[in-house]
């Protein structure tokens, strides 16, 4: 049996015992598969025939109702944002603690970090998954730990220059306005930075190079939600060819986002995981609407673990106009191939005087001509995307920065 056939057969005998009893511990799990016979599942086939969960199932399931141990085996819950309605619990046991370490421990290993580093953490902590992910993982490698959360930048900068951080861990969004702020108060030649590993957010081939060249640092995409962990269920490597994910906790599959039949190897569908050993809050076939494809071969970094292409936009993300399906990612591939055009854009959806109106606000480099810009943009985005729209080309910083993440289309038509 080959090293893929043998991966493949520990996967399924993890899923075996993860459906065995699954309905008599979980109340979310009973209702999903009331009149399915699990022990039935005895092949892939079987497994793909399954049906399949998303959020919002899990919010309906508000509180604790994805709870698969009894109250004395939680430790930890984490939770959603919520921000687009009722928040998801997802509550940890200690071994879905330390299985979720282990993962991020190997994250900054693939990274390069070691013990040497000292890695600041501006992402913020509490319910939501990021801050306490990255903090932990960090301490497993044995690195030195600066934890300082989001916001104060005067703290940022001060701990930067003063404590010589050398990894910086936040969203693109704030790596950028940290990158901005280095670049205005003139300090680059006093920070130490080497690598910046980023989650959370979608970001361009323009942002990455910003803040690459800003900070010095050497680029990671991490990948993860809240649902399956959070962060450190995935990262780039040095090689930049897609995201390493750890397969002997996860299963992924790629599927039409319509049908949701598995799509052939290599084609952009929608990413769907199985944890393989999550205790707390066990998660089958959950459609996560990242939109992603399977990497083929091996990665010359020889790290033993597939890969997925970078998360190319979100399948919520999508809109309708005038016939023409779009969302974030084909403007920044619009954007990216014209010069004078920086990394900061935001789409703006309207309907005025009887039809719906597209507008691309977007930065440009301090001396570009604005209006051939717009010319080209608007030329571009009619030949790759369709669609006749409306560029607006403004100064670099006038667009908004965030902490978090930053929302590139605003759909106002409703």
């Amino acid at each position: 049996m080959s090293e893929a056939d043998s991966r493949k057969a520990e996967q399924f005998a993890a899923i075996r015992r993860l459906l065995a009893g699954i309905k008599d511990r979980s109340p979310f799990y009973c209702g999903k598969f009331a009149g399915i016979d699990l022990a039935d599942v005895r092949s892939w086939d079987d497994f793909a025939s399954l049906p399949l969960s998303e959020k919002a199932d899990l919010r309906d399931a508000y509180p604790l109702g994805l709870q698969a141990v009894p109250d004395e085996g939680v430790i930890r819950i984490h939770s959603s944002s919520g921000t687009t309605g009722t928040p998801v619990i997802i509550p940890y046991t200690a071994q879905d603690v330390e299985d979720w370490t282990t993962m991020f421990a190997r994250c900054y290993a693939l990274a390069g970090c070691t013990r040497l580093d000292r890695i600041q953490i501006t992402p913020g902590y509490g319910l939501w998954t990021a801050g306490i992910g990255f903090q932990a993982g960090a301490e497993r490698l044995g690195a030195m730990v600066v934890p300082t959360g989001p916001g104060n930048t005067d703290k940022q900068m001060q701990m930067l220059t003063d404590l010589k951080s050398t990894v910086i861990c936040a969203t693109s969004s704030y790596a950028l306005l940290l990158a901005e702020e280095v670049e205005r108060r003139g300090i680059r030649d006093r920070i130490h930075l080497k690598k910046a590993i980023i989650g959370s957010e979608r970001w361009g081939e323009k942002m990455r190079r910003r803040i690459a060249a800003e900070l010095g640092v050497q680029l990671y995409d991490i990948y993860g939600l809240t649902e399956v962990y959070g962060p450190g269920i995935g990262i780039s490597c040095d090689h930049q060819c897609g995201m390493h994910y750890w397969d002997d906790y996860l299963y992924f599959e790629i599927i039409d986002q319509h049908t949701g039949q598995q799509v052939p190897a290599g084609e952009i569908g929608e990413l769907v995981i199985t944890t393989l050993k999550k205790e707390g809050a066990p998660l089958i076939r959950y459609r996560t609407h990242d939109l992603t494809r399977f990497m083929p071969g091996a990665c010359a970094c020889g790290a033993p673990y597939p890969r997925i292409d970078d998360i190319l936009g979100r399948t919520d993300d999508m809109v309708k106009v005038k016939g023409v399906i779009i969302f974030p990612a084909l403007f920044d591939e619009v954007l990216h191939q014209v010069d004078g055009v920086s990394s900061e854009y935001q789409i703006m959806i309207d309907h005025l005087d009887g039809r719906d109106t597209v507008t691309v606000f977007f930065e440009t480099a301090d001396g570009a001509h604005r209006e051939g810009v717009e010319a080209d943009v608007r030329r571009r985005c009619k030949e790759r995307i369709g669609l006749t729209v409306v560029p607006k080309a403004v100064a670099v910083g006038e667009l908004p920065r965030s902490e978090k993440k930053t929302n590139r289309l605003f759909d106002n038509r409703y």
